[in-house]
């Protein structure tokens, strides 16, 4: 039997994932990396790390599936979006990978709305508005402040998309994961040649775009022996790891979205047609569909938030559960759960690596608010799983807004994992909430890919149809519906009164 090998190229770690042609999971492994932040705001990685990530996690995933890497009969790439990769030739980063949560290049994304005529005629060319994270403000960052790195570079490639390099020799990218660069013309999905021209970027740089399913190079035999597959095993275009998450999750046609909670929390929706918000509070790009779209909102600390809160405020959690053999998230989780719904006036910011979704602003600074005597730890920690959700829903209502329909909302990531933030998850969005039977997202979706890819399905929507089934529905309770919509509501006028005074903290 042929297997499929999905590799997720994460912010922190790269996932490799092995399944049958019936879609069906038959192994995971991991390998995390490093994220390094030289100033406030500044998040890298050394691409060279993701490649002996991959290797690794490869070569595990074979080992845990007992197969042999002969039986590997395509791959299918995801990775983290946005994230810069500065070449020349050959394999070796002439600089550190610049990544989608990095927040230093604010004048560079003035510079890019000013020169496509505003911020309107932007959106109007590439579906967005210049945000931080994006790839163009990044290359024109490098162009300014580090002139003999760009002087060098004849190279810019997306985080996976540097992994294909590695594997096929090939320079290329797909549809889906160049939406996140600003530089494509989402509509037409191609390269917008005149934005491009505008912002002085030699085209040369970019790599061929190609859709998402279709074969874009073959393993060497170089890397094929380094990851122990089979030389000339196909490497499909694969996507960024919110489209193909979405397949790993089935968001194919209309009706359903889906809300992933890891590092970032995204909320995403399948689009038949092109369709945009007008203020680019949320982000408009292809889908991993051919001749589709999607529409997804993007916060940058979601389970970031309640992983910093792990790490740096819950050492008695962390040895507690290495004793017990548990996860210390199960511990937290147990401990929010004792707290009354809406932790009795108290509201988390979940702004600690500034925001994206529905605030474009790097400013943006994270912390508690209403904090009283009568608040305890449960309740700091009931009331950040409810601001990191406030956030999420934020997109949701935008999406409302749009005329985007919304059935039922996927649940993935580290917040479907859990029975308790499952339904208040349903609460907050006061919507059904689901989970289905893969919980792998991105490495998931990548192996579907790979497998419409060479033939195993006819198209993305057919492999999602005989792969991918709900296991769980819960349904909102009314009452506590109705009380987090008044909670909702408070913190969304938090940012609004604490904006001006962000702006002044990031100055100190």
């Amino acid at each position: 039997m042929a297997y499929l090998l999905g590799i997720d190229i994460g912010t922190s770690g790269t996932k490799t994932l092995l399944c049958d042609p019936m879609g069906r999971v038959l192994a995971t492994a991991m390998a995390e990396h490093d994220i390094h932040s030289p100033q406030p705001g500044w998040s890298e990685q050394n691409p060279l790390q993701w490649w002996d990530a991959t290797i690794h996690a490869t070569k595990a995933v074979l080992t845990k599936a007992r197969i042999t890497g002969d039986q590997v009969s395509a791959i299918g790439l995801s990775g983290q979006m946005h994230g810069s990769v500065f070449l020349g030739d050959g394999p070796m980063p002439l600089r550190p990978a610049i990544l989608w949560n990095d927040q230093r290049t604010g004048a560079q994304c003035l510079e890019i709305e000013k020169k496509a005529g505003g911020r309107k005629k932007l959106i109007a060319m590439v579906g967005n508005p210049a945000l931080t994270g994006f790839t163009a403000s990044k290359i024109l960052w490098v162009r300014k402040h580090e002139p003999r790195v760009y002087e060098k570079t004849k190279h810019i490639l997306l985080p996976k998309d540097y992994i294909r390099y590695c594997m096929t020799g090939q320079y290329a990218t797909e549809v889906g994961d160049a939406s996140g660069t600003l530089l494509l013309d989402v509509k037409n999905r191609k390269w917008n040649k005149k934005l491009i021209s505008l912002l002085g970027i030699d085209a040369a740089l970019l790599p061929e775009c190609f859709e998402s399913h279709v074969v874009s190079g073959q393993l060497t035999r170089d890397a094929a022996d380094l990851l122990g597959l089979k030389p000339g095993t196909p490497v499909v275009g694969g996507s960024g790891d919110q489209p193909a998450g979405a397949v790993g999750n089935g968001i194919v046609s209309s009706g359903i979205v889906s809300a992933t909670l890891g590092t970032s929390g995204v909320v995403f929706a399948h689009a038949d047609e092109p369709t945009y918000d007008p203020q680019g509070r949320v982000h408009t790009m292809c889908a991993a569909v051919q001749d589709k779209w999607c529409v997804f909102g993007c916060m940058l600390a979601a389970g970031g938030s309640f992983q910093w809160f792990r790490n740096h405020m819950a050492l008695l959690e962390r040895e507690t559960a290495k004793e017990k053999g548990v996860d210390p998230y199960e511990l937290l989780i147990e401990q929010a759960a004792l707290a009354p719904a809406g932790s009795e006036g108290l509201f988390f910011l979940p702004y600690l690596t500034g925001e994206r979704c529905p605030h474009p602003d790097p400013n943006a600074r994270g912390g508690w608010i209403g904090l009283t005597t009568r608040h305890n730890r449960s309740a700091m920690i009931r009331s950040l799983l409810e601001g990191v959700t406030f956030g999420m829903n934020d997109a949701l209502q935008i999406m409302d807004q749009m005329g985007i329909k919304i059935k039922t909302v996927r649940l993935s990531g580290g917040g479907a994992r859990s029975a308790f933030w499952r339904q208040l998850q349903a609460d907050i969005y006061n919507k059904p909430v689901a989970t289905i039977n893969a919980q792998e997202g991105p490495a998931y979706g990548a192996a579907i890919l790979a497998g419409v890819g060479t033939g195993v399905w006819k198209n993305v929507p057919q492999a999602c149809k005989a792969a991918i089934e709900q296991t769980e529905l819960l349904k909102p309770d009314r009452k506590l519906a109705t009380m987090y919509a008044k909670h909702h509501a408070q913190y969304q006028r938090l940012y609004g009164a604490l904006k001006g005074e962000f702006e002044l903290i990031a100055k100190l």
